[in-house]
């Protein structure tokens, strides 16, 4: 019985080194299949835009969805977020769509040409996507419920060259003037000794009337999210010339009134 057994234990074991030998270096390795391709992976972007996000206090953001249409809006905005330790959430490259510099408006799922007025707004699939795209940019950079959430603009229209105009999600008279006069305590003692640097107005709603009020954003967009957004409006010369004076105030500012928010929550 042993003897008629050998046989096939050398032809099994023949058989084994041979498939083996596909192991060997220099020897063909069967070819295995790869992981199945992920279903979870969200698809491009329209245009050549892209997000970024950077994680900070939690529920507490700073975006800049126009990040290079708005021009230095995204490097204010980092900075903003960088001095006072928020998250940020920022987009660039979603302008000039056509010829004529329609841009997607990115925090609503609107296209339009910069400064038009809401009613000139027309909704797309590509502005869709990228509106959810940057709405979960900012989801990612709160980190759980968005408590303060900030949006850094620009413009250059002249009826607002000077002055910052500040729109405002979830605050009373009472808040908007404490946001005034805390901003603007902290502009006149940066300006001292500092004749350079023009002196800009700050209109807060809903105290003030304001050019742009961000209704568009503030019923479909990512400011109506928010318990309470301010959404910041800078003139050329605060983005260009003296950047980095302004800058440094709403950072100030945002510090403080950070602080102060919390202070009034912990009171309740």
């Amino acid at each position: 019985m042993a003897r008629r057994g050998a046989p096939s234990l050398v032809l099994s074991l023949a058989l084994f080194l041979s498939g083996c030998a596909g192991l060997v270096g220099g020897k063909e390795s069967v070819p295995t299949a790869g992981p199945p391709p992920r279903s979870d992976q969200p698809a491009p972007l329209p245009g050549q835009g892209s997000l970024s996000v950077q994680k900070g206090r939690p529920g507490h953001v700073v975006g800049a969805p126009h990040g290079t249409t708005d021009s230095a809006t995204d490097v204010i905005g980092l900075e903003l977020a960088r001095r006072t330790g928020f998250g940020s959430a920022v987009a660039t490259g979603f302008g000039k769509l056509d010829a004529e510099g329609r841009r997607y408006n990115v925090n609503r799922p609107t296209e339009s040409l910069a400064g038009a007025p809401p009613n000139a707004e027309t909704q797309t699939e590509g502005a869709r996507r990228v509106f959810e795209a940057y709405s979960r940019s900012v989801t990612e950079a709160s980190q759980g419920p968005l408590r303060v959430y900030v949006e850094v603009h620009g413009n250059g229209h002249q009826d607002t060259a000077g002055r910052v105009e500040i729109a405002t999600v979830g605050l009373s008279k009472e808040d908007a003037w404490q946001v005034k006069t805390l901003l603007e305590l902290i502009r006149d003692a940066y300006l001292r000794g500092r004749p350079e640097t023009p002196r800009l107005e700050i209109f807060v709603e809903p105290l003030d009337t304001l050019r742009y009020s961000a209704s568009a954003s503030k019923s479909d967009g990512v400011l109506g999210r928010s318990e309470k957004a301010l959404h910041v409006e800078l003139p050329k010369v605060a983005r260009t010339t003296s950047r980095d004076a302004y800058t440094d105030m709403l950072a100030d500012f945002l510090v403080q009134w950070a602080d102060l928010l919390t202070t009034a929550a912990r009171g309740r």
